[in-house]
């Protein structure tokens, strides 16, 4: 049968629902961590984790141990964690290393609030550090569309709770947080029968994840009191959840998972132990402190049982996100399911005009029988079959229940798509460039692997890169390669082919996609610098974008060069880049300290930057700000960071434009036309000369190209298409990047390229082939 998809961007614009865009158009002073909002927009299991256990909850430090721990678990079950805190008044949901520790060591920060709903606001605007309790990563998780959330206990009701009201905010969230909060009960220093009864007047489903229906207490796995529901495996609870946004409701739900049972035996003794400690804070009225009772609590009852209860709150905080990670994926699992089964849509044929445009070959046989050329471009990656399907406008359906549309079949794959944008831009160069592009991919002996040699041999592409994988399966509506499932058993094959045709061939340049295993990637790039051959780096997402340094870490020591020629990641990958680099050490080897110091970059070149910065990001739409970004986001300071490992960065900056990056050192220095280019803002570029080493830095803007109001199609290819279009440009020109105006019509003509593929219902506009005319007739 085949399975039908709605495209990317389709489908993260359903599954946000505008609450976390709505926040953000807004200017909500929330940062999402890359690989959580790659996470989200793909549709992979996210968990939310709370901060108050690690400012307030426990000793330093063991707290920040326990973070980490956390969230190696979450991440074991496949799910992405995404601890919640306030950082210098930002929301962060998901935390880099170094913020985890900020917040843990609470002896250098001594000043980290508690933070709950009523806090929120006051605390951002006061620029404050906060951990956010149950109540307030319920909010953002929520906000964020995160749908599972694990901790280690609930607040509730307190003891004396019906004289003194004394009732915890976490009670209320959930009635109207649509997430599944997984914890070890509530906390036995509450009140826990009157905590379930209010629970039940709120309209919350209590279930005990267990084999009983048993409400855990914390520390004991029986509280004596019974939950209304019982699940015992992650699919149902999953379902639960699910069947709530089915149904549209705003609640969440609390799923109860007691304490592991090797803890059970020791659960009496700190029981008594809370109950000591409960009678002290009565006694001392720290018990009409509000929300610091229950941090003095924790901690009283850890001195009073001399260190064994914070291994139980390890242990069990533990537990829960493993239970919760395990929920996740199957959430993750329903929701996919949603959007991947069939629909009433008619399928519509692999769309005519790909078969136009076959370069100069006057029939798909004379390029069988002619003896192909070296070829000038090898690109690695991914070849599959992408199906798209666009349902009718709203006023089309009328008062139709069901969603019709169209459905369709095309080539996809980063790589294949690169390949073919490449392919149809030089083929308009004329004969010459016809067979120029070579496209090296795995794909199997199944269907769809015959579908997709046919297809790239009928739009006059050479196939003898495509390489077939015995026993495997080509991709379908993915993006994945090598850990896909199908195309695993032949890699071994497949790399010592790879790296023969870049031996035998001698490209002027090739092109990796993020799809390739690390050690795929590792191989083709060492075996590209052994026969001179550049390397152009497509990231593909946030998460693969870092599947390249490894391979630079071991050419690092190469002499002169950077190791990767090109690169060319969104804003969201630059970062991970810069974050995973620094993770490696790679920004402490000796080759980065020497790079770094021959660029020579002092404070002209950051008054410069700043100046630049001023200027408006759009030449026609004011409404898009300025380029601030590029000093208050770090992006001009991660791309120069990061010049030891790529030469030039092309950073794809959505509706903002394109910033290049690079550096000119050696020959190229000399005769570049920038020896003689002093900064010019007006211009919108920065440029520094080492006045020790010769080096060049360039740091220039290009605005994006107006898009035509109302010709927006399909978002899959645009990307792909600007990078096929560069390394066009740059096998005709290898040294485009050398000087001013070739830089500026090289960029020009990939944003030009990207445009076509936004208003095609290809990932790859067949106009492509014609890039060169219209350009010519533009000007």
């Amino acid at each position: 049968m085949l399975r039908r998809s709605f495209p990317r961007q389709y489908l993260i614009s359903l599954r946000n629902a505008s609450t976390l865009s709505a926040a953000l158009k807004r200017q909500a002073p929330i940062d999402v961590h890359p690989e959580v909002e790659d996470a989200l927009a793909s549709g992979k299991p996210v968990v939310a984790l709370e901060s108050t256990i690690i400012t307030h909850g426990m000793p330093y430090p063991t707290s920040l141990e326990m973070a980490q721990s956390v969230e190696r678990i979450v991440r074991s079950t496949g799910s992405i964690p995404a601890t919640i805190a306030l950082l210098g008044g930002r929301i962060k949901i998901g935390l880099h290393p170094a913020e985890l520790e900020r917040l843990a060591d609470q002896r250098s920060n001594q000043t980290a609030i508690k933070l709950s709903r009523r806090d929120i606001a006051a605390a951002i605007a006061l620029k404050k550090d906060g951990g956010t309790t149950c109540s307030s990563t319920l909010i953002f998780a929520a906000l964020a569309g995160i749908k599972v959330f694990a901790t280690g206990g609930l607040g509730g009701v307190h003891r004396g709770g019906e004289n003194t009201m004394d009732v915890s905010a976490d009670l209320h969230e959930l009635t109207r947080c649509p997430v599944g909060l997984v914890s070890a009960g509530v906390k036995s220093i509450l009140d826990i029968r009157r905590t379930l009864e209010y629970l039940e007047t709120l309209g919350v489903p209590v279930v005990s994840y267990a084999e009983t229906n048993d409400f855990p207490a914390f520390y004991t796995r029986r509280s004596g009191l019974q939950a209304p529901w019982r699940v015992n495996d992650p699919k149902t609870a999953a379902q639960i959840l699910h069947t709530h946004w089915q149904l549209g409701m705003s609640n969440g739900a609390l799923f109860a998972v007691p304490i592991p049972a090797e803890y059970e035996a020791v659960g009496s003794t700190l029981q008594e132990a809370v109950e000591q400690a409960v009678r002290e804070s009565e006694q001392q009225h720290i018990s009409n402190l509000g929300k610091e009772v229950t941090p003095w609590l924790l901690k009283r009852v850890g001195e009073l049982t001399e260190g064994k209860s914070l291994a139980s709150n390890v242990a069990l905080i533990e537990n829960t996100a493993l239970v919760g990670g395990q929920i996740a994926v199957e959430y993750a699992k329903l929701a996919r399911d949603i959007h991947d089964q069939d629909q009433c849509y008619p399928v519509t044929r692999i769309p005519e005009e790909l078969s136009t445009a076959r370069g100069s070959v006057s029939s798909i046989d004379d390029l069988e029988e002619q003896p192909l050329p070296d070829a000038l471009l090898i690109v690695v990656g991914c070849a599959a079959v992408d199906i798209t399907s666009q349902p009718l406008t709203d006023s089309d359906l009328g008062h139709q229940s069901t969603s019709p549309g169209s459905v369709s079949m095309s080539l996809g794959g980063v790589g294949r798509n690169i390949a073919e944008a490449a392919h149809r831009v030089l083929s308009s160069c004329g004969h010459g460039f016809s067979a120029a592009t070579m496209l090296v991919s795995a794909i199997g002996d199944d269907s769809f692997g015959r579908l997709i040699s046919d297809e790239t041999r009928m739009l006059g592409m050479r196939t003898d890169g495509l390489i077939p994988v015995h026993g495997g399966r080509s991709p379908v509506c993915s993006l994945l390669l090598e850990r896909s499932g199908g195309l695993r058993a032949g890699l071994t094959s497949f790399v010592i082919q790879a790296r023969k045709l870049i031996s035998t061939n001698r490209p002027k340049l090739l092109a990796v996609d993020g799809n390739l295993s690390p050690e795929t990637l590792e191989a083709i790039v060492s075996e590209c610098l052994r026969n001179g051959v550049d390397v152009f780096f497509e990231p593909t997402s946030v998460v693969k974008s870092a599947f390249i340094l490894p391979a630079i870490a071991r050419n690092l020591d190469q002499p002169s060069w950077s190791p990767i020629a090109f690169t060319s990641p969104n804003l969201l990958e630059l970062a991970h880049l810069y974050q995973q680099a620094q993770l490696l050490d790679l920004t402490s080897h000796d080759r980065w300290w020497r790079v770094v110091d021959d660029l020579g970059l002092g404070s002209k070149f950051r008054t410069d930057l700043e100046l630049l910065s001023r200027r408006d990001a759009s030449d026609y739409c004011p409404s898009q700000g300025s380029l601030a970004f590029l000093v208050n986001k770090g992006i001009a300071q991660m791309a120069i960071n990061l010049l030891p490992f790529f030469r030039h960065l092309v950073i794809k900056c959505g509706d903002l434009g394109v910033i290049v990056v690079m550096r000119l050192t050696g020959d190229d220095a000399v005769q570049s036309s920038w020896s003689a280019e002093s900064t010019n803002c007006h211009a919108r570029y920065v440029v520094s000369h080492s006045s020790t080493s010769g080096d060049i830095v360039v740091l220039q803007h290009f605005p994006a190209l107006r898009l035509p109001s109302d010709t927006l199609i399909n978002t899959t290819g645009a990307g792909d298409s600007l990078v096929g279009a560069l390394l066009a440009a740059l096998v005709q020109s290898p040294k485009a990047f050398n000087a001013v105006g070739s830089l500026q019509h090289t960029i020009d003509t990939a944003q030009q390229a990207a445009l076509l593929s936004l208003q095609s219902p290809c990932a790859v506009s067949p106009l492509l082939s014609s890039l060169h005319e219209q350009l010519s007739q533009r000007h």
